[in-house]
């Protein structure tokens, strides 16, 4: 048998830390064991899918150094690699499945669902819902039916109590409660398949054998070997690795830790250094070493090695260990090119030169005027914002509904981030101007540079956000109390 596994990462976002981390590990068992490590892209999710997050999935990941033997952009004869482009499939697969009697047509309502489950949970039990919840009369699914309403294709699942055992490489037997295992949908109403059927569709026909995912899959574990058992299809073997956790144990989240691949390649860091960072979530070499490349990890990998506490991914620890790479392993021929090729380069001048030439009498004014476009984390201090003459709470909302703006922007350039923030400071009764004040020293601080919108294009969106986060959380942050106050306060903006 020949081993392979895979990463499926979805296109809906800035590239995730946390899919570079499974990626690495794929990579390594397959590696390890002379196979073969494939990528493949879970784009079903239409509303959110962009092909600018595609490219930034493939491009940090190669910039990490991780590299695939099939996927869309190399081919393979398994594809295609896109499950966009599989769409067919994964229809008539659901199709034998409810002529099969394993999985059925349902047209209950959303209203009907949310009473279904509050019913449930009135009632004290869980709120998964079984096909005998879901069952309507004969007549009323022919009356629905006739009636061209919208269905979806759900699956059996059993409903009496007992436990589902699955069989994990890391973790042994874990039994599973049925009772927490709901009909899950296969196929939307649009016909989309969810995650649920793609995923195992696909990873059958392209040969996965194992399927190496976070700990976070483990509860849908049982649906995934219900279908295999239903197509009477080999399961592949199942290894979840342990989630990586922010400094307070808590999963990891961009509201406390920069997540985005690209935030980390903006702040200067170094792909080997990161990627050794990664490699020691969960895993250590036999000798205990810290610091090891790509190479040293495919030599020593060991699956078995993976510890199942939950990681801590540390920024600090990042920095510490990014530190010893530049010392050790860059001389200065080398650092000088890594700086050049980083920010101090033609197509980062041809941005910022516009902006800062009109504001230069001399060469010497370009550092002052450009510096924070080649930094981190600005030295913010709430005094900083004082000057604007609004409250500090009004300038935490503002910036908050900014973020917030800012994070649902599918495509970033100049212009979509102008209009995003003209049309939001319309929508709060606001002056752009006055709406743009706390931004302008979030994201350059201070309140007398250029354009904080042409700022904004120049340093991405995964700094940007991250600036903006971070004069946040010095302005005193936003309490959970706040933050559902404030929730409610966006959701109700004409945006």
């Amino acid at each position: 048998m020949t081993v392979r596994t895979r990463i499926a990462p979805s296109p809906t976002g800035d590239p995730h830390v946390g899919t570079a981390y499974i990626a690495l590990f794929n990579l390594c068992f397959a590696r390890a064991h002379g196979g073969q490590f494939i990528l493949r892209i879970e784009d079903t999710d239409r509303a959110r899918s962009t092909p600018e997050s595609e490219q930034a999935i493939l491009d940090s990941l190669r910039w990490l150094g991780l590299d695939w033997d099939e996927g869309p952009d190399v081919g393979g004869e398994y594809g295609p690699y896109r499950q966009s482009e599989r769409m067919e499939l994964y229809g008539e697969y659901a199709w034998d499945l409810v002529k099969a009697g394993r999985a059925f047509v349902c047209y209950r309502t959303p209203e009907e669902l949310e009473t279904l489950r509050e019913s449930r949970r009135e009632a004290g039990l869980a709120t998964a819902l079984k096909p005998a919840d879901l069952a309507l009369p004969a007549e009323e699914v022919d009356r629905r039916k006739s009636a061209n309403m919208p269905y979806v294709i759900r699956m059996h699942v059993p409903d009496e109590a007992g436990s589902c055992r699955v069989d994990d490489l890391l973790r042994g037997a874990i039994d599973l409660d049925w009772s927490m295992v709901d009909a899950q949908i296969l196929l939307k109403s649009d016909g989309m398949p969810t995650y649920h059927l793609a995923n195992v569709v696909d990873d059958h026909l392209m040969g996965i054998t194992h399927v190496i995912r976070g700990e976070e899959w483990i509860n849908s574990a049982p649906k995934h070997q219900l279908l295999y058992d239903y197509f009477g299809w080999d399961m592949p073997v199942l290894c979840h690795l342990p989630l990586l956790r922010n400094p307070d144990k808590s999963k990891l989240s961009k509201r406390k830790n920069p997540t985005s691949i690209q935030y980390y390649e903006r702040m200067g860091f170094l792909p080997e250094a990161l990627l050794n960072y990664l490699g020691r979530m969960g895993w250590s070499m036999p000798d205990e070493r810290e610091k090891f490349a790509l190479a040293d990890m495919l030599k020593h990998f060991d699956i078995q090695r993976v510890s199942l506490g939950g990681p801590i991914f540390d920024v600090e620890k990042l920095r510490w260990l990014n530190g010893l790479w530049l010392r050790e392993d860059l001389d200065q021929d080398e650092l000088a090119r890594r700086l050049m090729d980083w920010a101090f380069n033609a197509s980062m001048l041809q941005q910022v030169l516009p902006h800062a030439q009109k504001r230069m009498e001399v060469l010497s004014d370009f550092a002052p005027l450009c510096a924070f476009l080649v930094s981190g984390t600005l030295p913010l201090r709430g005094e900083a914002f004082d000057a604007l003459g609004t409250e500090r709470e009004q300038q935490v909302r503002r910036l908050q509904f900014a973020l917030w703006h800012l994070e649902a922007l599918r495509h970033w350039d100049r212009d979509a981030v102008w209009q995003s923030m003209q049309g939001l400071a319309k929508a709060m009764d606001l002056k752009v101007k006055d709406f743009l004040a706390p931004l302008f020293i979030a994201i350059s601080g201070s309140s007398a540079s250029f354009s904080v919108v042409d700022a904004m294009a120049i340093l991405g969106p995964d700094m940007s956000r991250a600036r903006v986060r971070h004069a946040i959380e010095v302005l005193g942050g936003v309490s959970k109390k706040a933050a559902k106050r404030l929730e409610k306060e966006y959701a109700a903006l004409d945006t």
